[in-house]
């Protein structure tokens, strides 16, 4: 029996409704009909009624002010569900409230994107009135945040690395813009074995992460704590943060079968 190809099977309205959904994965937040109708070169009429199906479902909602559509509430339960049952983010939701509780700084898990790092789920301190709030869900440059460091340290392949432009972009003074500079320290990282980030993404916060590896050996994401810098000096890192995270690392990885 020949098997067709799945391409064979897919039904075309279904194929633009997820068009349409996708048109709001990039940096627009809301879009016309006039303009979803250009993007995906449809008639208006089909468009509406893509658009009316789908907020009738919950994944677009229409804003009264503007007309405009947006994405609806279900996108936001559709990927917490996806976050959930990720594998990564049940075997470190444990071991980060652990180590919140142990450094009293915030500690959060990232997967790398071509296009930065993807942080998936944090651990906050009970008892800081001043503390670093990670963004779930927010893409972050690979090139100046520790768990960005950490995944281009230990990349293999050097995938992500190839992916760099060799001017990089500035955030803080700290920033480091070169691409040979940054390579230079990408090196000290793979000896070290932990990345960190003093204010070269936000200034005055400062970071420290370490690759997660699975039962393949490949680095699948990252661990690190974060906090204001003034809380973390150098030698806090050196005499605490640093061990601490590393066996953190260690202790995920081990969960996700990695044997060393």
């Amino acid at each position: 029996m020949v098997r067709r190809d799945k391409t064979n099977y897919v039904i075309q309205s279904v194929a633009h409704s997820l068009d349409v959904v996708e048109q709001f994965f990039g940096d627009v937040d809301e879009l016309g009909v006039t303009e979803l109708s250009k993007r995906l070169k449809l008639h208006k009429n089909n468009v509406f009624r893509l658009l009316a199906t789908l907020e009738a479902r919950g994944y677009i909602e229409q804003n009264k002010a503007t007309e405009n559509y947006r994405l609806g509430i279900k996108c936001l339960h559709l990927g917490r569900r996806y976050i959930h049952h990720m594998g990564l983010v049940r075997q470190a939701r444990p071991i980060l409230a652990d180590v919140a509780k142990k450094c009293r700084e915030s500690a959060f898990v990232a997967i790398a994107r071509r296009d930065g790092v993807v942080l998936l789920e944090a651990a906050e301190p009970d008892d800081r009135a001043v503390r670093i709030s990670p963004p779930i869900g927010q893409t972050l440059p690979l090139h100046c945040t520790a768990i960005g460091k950490a995944h281009l340290a230990f990349d293999v392949e050097e995938q992500l690395r190839s992916t760099l432009p060799e001017h990089l972009e500035r955030y803080t003074e700290s920033t480091i813009v070169d691409r040979e500079a940054l390579l230079g320290q990408l090196h000290a990282v793979a000896r070290d074995g932990y990345s960190v980030d003093c204010g070269e993404f936000l200034e005055d916060v400062t970071s420290v992460a370490v690759p997660i590896r699975d039962y393949t050996r490949s680095v699948v994401g990252s661990l690190a704590v974060a906090g204001p810098a003034y809380r973390i000096p150098g030698s806090r890192i050196d005499a605490e943060l640093a061990p601490l995270i590393v066996e953190a690392g260690r202790e995920l990885s081990h969960r996700l079968g990695f044997n060393e």
